[in-house]
C-alpha cells in the first residue's frame, strides 16, 4: 500500500483522486469539484508523478483504477475525512458553537463579577462549557502561570511577572462598615479615622494586605488589625454581624448588594485598586474566551 501521509501530496490532489476514483470520469469529477477537466487531469498527473505509479488506465472509452489506486483510495478517503472533521471542529470553535473556558478567580471576586456575565453568556452560547477555578489568593498566579486556566480576574500584585493585563473596572481601597456605623454617614473617610480602631483585613501575604499596610504607613497611622481572615467574603459577613469594620476594595461590598453594609472610600491617601483580566504572556485568548470578556465588560 502507498504511504500517502509521508508523500508530497496536496489536498487538491487527494480530492481530485478520490472524485475520479468514485465517478470513473474526469469530467464528472471536475463538475463535482467545480474546476475544469484540465485542472483535474493535471492534479492526477502530478499525483502519479509524486508517487511514481500510475493510478488510472485510460482508454478512449473508459477510465479504470489501477491496483495502486485500489490500494491508496481507503487512506486518501480517511485523510480527507480527518481534514474535513478538523475544519468543522475549528469552525465550531470560531463560531462559538462549542468550546471550553476556564477562569481563575477568588471566590469573593467571582461572586461579584461572574453571576450576571455567566448567565448572559450561556443564554447566547449554551454549548460553551465554562469552568470557574475558584482558588485562594495565594494560588491565583500559580493557576494562571501554570496554564491551568485561560485567563484570570483579579489585581496584578506581581505586575510584569509573566502576565498581560487588561483593565476591567476601577476600584479603590475603602472602609466597609455597617449602615448604622458613624462612618457610614460620611462620603469619604480619611485613613486617620482608622488610627487605632479595631478593623478586619486579610492576613499578611494574602491579596490586598500589603497594599493596606503600605497605605496606612503612608498615612502615618497605627492600623489595628484585630481580626485577620483568608477570604474577603469572611470579612464581609463579620462586618455585617457587627464585629468590626473591614478594609478592602469597595467592589467587594458594593456588588455584594448587602443592605446592612456600606463602602466608604479611604482618602488622604486615596488608593486605587483596579480589577483586571490577566492572561499569561505569550498566550492568546480563544474566540469563546474573548467573547466572555466582552460580555463581562458589558454586564459591569
Amino acid at each position: 500500500m502507498i504511504n500517502i501521509r509521508t508523500s508530497g501530496l496536496t489536498i487538491k490532489q487527494l480530492r481530485a483522486f478520490v472524485a475520479v476514483y468514485q465517478l470513473r470520469s474526469v469530467s464528472a469529477a471536475a463538475a463535482q469539484l467545480c474546476v475544469t477537466q484540465s485542472a483535474v487531469s493535471v492534479l492526477i498527473r502530478q499525483m502519479e508523478g509524486d508517487l511514481g505509479v500510475r493510478l488510472f488506465d485510460r482508454t478512449t472509452r473508459s477510465l479504470q483504477p489501477t491496483a495502486a489506486a485500489d490500494g491508496a483510495i481507503e487512506v486518501a478517503q480517511r485523510v480527507l475525512r480527518d481534514l474535513d472533521s478538523l475544519g468543522a471542529g475549528l469552525a465550531d470553535l470560531s463560531s462559538l458553537r462549542r468550546g471550553r473556558i476556564t477562569i481563575a478567580c477568588t471566590p469573593a471576586l467571582a461572586r461579584i463579577l461572574l453571576p450576571a456575565a455567566l448567565n448572559t453568556f450561556l443564554q447566547s452560547h449554551p454549548d460553551i462549557h465554562v469552568d470557574i477555578d475558584d482558588c485562594a489568593p495565594d494560588q491565583f498566579f500559580a493557576r494562571l502561570l501554570g496554564d491551568h486556566v485561560d485567563f484570570g480576574l483579579g489585581t496584578p500584585d506581581r505586575a510584569g511577572d509573566g502576565v498581560k493585563v487588561q483593565r476591567l473596572m476601577g476600584d479603590h481601597l475603602s472602609v466597609i462598615c455597617r449602615a448604622d456605623h458613624p462612618m457610614a454617614s460620611r462620603k469619604t473617610v480619611p485613613w486617620q479615622a482608622l488610627d487605632g480602631l479595631p478593623v478586619i483585613a486579610v492576613r499578611p501575604g494574602y491579596g490586598v494586605r500589603a497594599l493596606i499596610d503600605q497605605s496606612a504607613a503612608r498615612a502615618g497611622i497605627h492600623l489595628n488589625v484585630a481580626h485577620e481572615v483568608a477570604l474577603l467574603s469572611t470579612a464581609l459577613w463579620m462586618t455585617a454581624c457587627g464585629v468590626a469594620p473591614s478594609v478592602m476594595p469597595a467592589a467587594y461590598a458594593t456588588y455584594g448588594n448587602d443592605p446592612d453594609i456600606v463602602a466608604r472610600p479611604l482618602v488622604r491617601p486615596a488608593v486605587s485598586r483596579d480589577i483586571y483580566v490577566l492572561v499569561k504572556a505569550g498566550r492568546s485568548l480563544s474566540p469563546a474566551a474573548r467573547k466572555f470578556v466582552e460580555v463581562l465588560k458589558q454586564t459591569l
